[in-house]
């Protein structure tokens, strides 16, 4: 009975010997696929990397560039409105001026008539007593 079980028992021992053998070969070609499968992920990321690097200095330009061109929108819309203000400016100065030369004809002509009224009524009365 005894030899049974120590046959039993080495024919167990070899079946595990067998099987852990066979899992080790799995998982050595397993271990191997792993490598592999990273070695390529690894090449395959890098030119994606280096283009994604090169995208982003590419956008960074870009908004360099339109921060320099919304600056310059500042300064030319800062200054329309500056144009803007002295325009207005202008505007309120010629009427100024307009309003006062308007004031100064009509008092002049204003004048005149009254000066040509007195001088045809003294005229007139002078004339007509000789």
């Amino acid at each position: 009975m005894n030899q049974i079980w120590f046959g039993l028992m080495t024919i167990a021992f070899l079946v595990v010997v067998c099987f852990l053998v066979y899992v080790l070969l799995e998982l050595r070609k397993s271990a191997r696929a792993l490598t592999d499968f990273l070695r390529t992920t690894e090449d395959s990321l890098k030119p994606a990397l280096d283009e994604l690097q090169q995208t982003l200095k590419s956008m960074r330009k870009v908004t360099d560039d339109v921060n320099s061109v919304t600056e310059d929108i500042r300064l030319v819309s800062g200054s329309a409105r500056d144009i803007g203000q002295n325009l207005k400016k202008i505007s309120v100065l010629l009427n100024e001026v307009s309003s006062d030369a308007i004031i100064k004809v009509s008092g002049l002509r204003v004048g005149i008539r009254t000066a040509l009224e007195v001088l045809i009524k003294n005229f007139l009365t002078k004339g007509g007593t000789k």
